[in-house]
């Protein structure tokens, strides 16, 4: 079975690692999809966003990552995807994805998603968050791998 993970990603953090290795681990097959929203603004780019993702996952045999500037349900259909990975962290994401969920689903009958809850360690970790951090040079221990820490730090110097 093929699901796939979008996401914006910007950037990866520990919360995000922690589903995709349990995802990838149901999955016989887990595509990660890096969006490109054209309403919003990022801090590092959709390549950048890939960039990270693809080293981060590197050892997970069963795991693509690509991006997507369009439709999630045109992108699924056109890569014969029915089933929609998305993340939980508590009730606001619940909710702001149950809308999201509806909306695909009015779009794409065929589209399922399943909702996983984070690991409890990365319960509070928001990108914009880890950003805002970031920017003052804050500890990110913990919230974002390695990689992605180092990738901040060069964005904000």
């Amino acid at each position: 079975m093929k699901a796939a993970f979008p996401g914006s990603f910007d950037p990866p953090t520990s919360g995000h690692v922690n589903i995709i290795r349990r995802a990838a681990s149901i999955f016989d097959e887990l595509v990660i999809v890096i969006a490109e929203n054209r309403q919003k603004k990022y801090l590092f780019s959709s390549e950048e966003r890939a960039g990270m993702m693809k080293e981060l996952v590197k050892d997970q045999k069963n795991v693509s990552v690509t991006v997507c500037d369009g439709l999630i349900v045109d992108f699924l259909k056109k890569n014969d995807i029915k089933l929609m990975i998305r993340g939980l962290r508590g009730v606001e994401d619940f909710s702001y994805e149950f809308e999201v969920s509806m909306m695909n689903k009015t779009l794409d009958p065929g589209i399922e998603t399943i909702f996983m809850t984070t690991d409890p360690e990365y319960f509070v970790i928001r990108s914009s968050t880890i950003k805002e951090l970031a920017s003052f040079k804050g500890d990110l221990h913990g919230m974002v791998p390695p990689l992605v820490a180092k990738a901040l730090k060069d964005k904000y110097n």
